[in-house]
């Protein structure tokens, strides 16, 4: 079962705060990790700082398109914690979820980016009532992410002059869980066909829909299970963090 959230207006919207001028909305930029967060600071001018509730927001622009930046922390509680606060707090057109995931689909190597056109929650589990794995009450299995953000990664990928590595658009898995076991990654692509597990892009997903807020999470791979993944995960998370700023730059250059 597939939830579609529906396309809402973006990038500005009526302000009658402001003498009914259309105001620019920030586009919302949510990273789990230091590194993550960073790439993506360093593609950003006239940066600011706004501290709200122990998370530290960064305002800045990305191609002249506003942005705001935060580090919610590993895992769906803080991811999902944070989307809403920022949905709150800021006047948002959209909401991205970027990072590092772990591929389970052979043919996506380390480095590759995979934009979730499907998100899920792989670790949700209320099968003891009848449901299949994964499904989640008033939500369903999957989530899809917003159609016109879809479209505008695939017109990136198309114009993208890189061939060290290949973007997809793919199904994500999320879960509270770092992913070491072959078993368990054959299970999830079995189960769900997914290209790529990680921890918070499905709980950003849920909290931004139930707020109609528009999102789309875009994972750069930086490890595989393979019992040991962590070393890998440590040695090539800068690398995934880095490409996924740059898709973001070439993504904001498409606004």
């Amino acid at each position: 079962e597939i939830v579609f959230l529906n396309a809402i207006s973006f990038f500005v919207c009526y302000n009658p705060k402001k003498g009914g001028k259309a105001m620019e909305k920030y586009v919302g930029i949510i990273a789990a990790m230091p590194e993550e967060m960073e790439a993506i600071k360093n593609k950003m001018v006239n940066v600011k700082e706004v501290d709200i509730f122990n998370l530290k927001f960064f305002e800045g622009k990305i191609q002249n398109q506003k942005i705001v930046l935060v580090k919610c922390g590993v895992g769906k509680v803080n991811a999902a914690r944070t989307t809403q606060i920022m949905i709150d707090k800021f006047d948002i057109s959209y909401i991205i979820n970027i990072g590092s995931a772990g591929s389970i689909n052979d043919e996506i190597d380390y480095g590759d980016i995979v934009i979730g056109k499907y998100v899920l929650q792989h670790d949700f589990d209320i099968t003891a009532f009848g449901h299949e794995k994964g499904y989640i009450s008033n939500i369903g299995v999957k989530l899809e992410s917003n159609s016109k953000l879809i479209k505008r990664c695939e017109y990136v990928i198309k114009n993208m002059k890189e061939n060290l590595y290949k973007c997809v658009i793919g199904t994500i898995a999320t879960g509270d869980i770092f992913c070491t076991s072959r078993k368990m990654k054959e299970k999830i692509r079995t189960k769900f066909d997914a290209d790529c597990v990680e921890m918070e892009g499905a709980a950003i997903a849920q909290t931004a829909y139930l707020s109609d807020t528009p999102f789309i999470i875009i994972r750069s791979i930086s490890d595989s299970p393979n019992e040991n993944n962590q070393i890998d995960f440590n040695k090539y998370l800068k690398m995934a963090a880095n490409r996924c700023a740059i898709f973001i730059e070439n993504l904001m250059k498409a606004n």
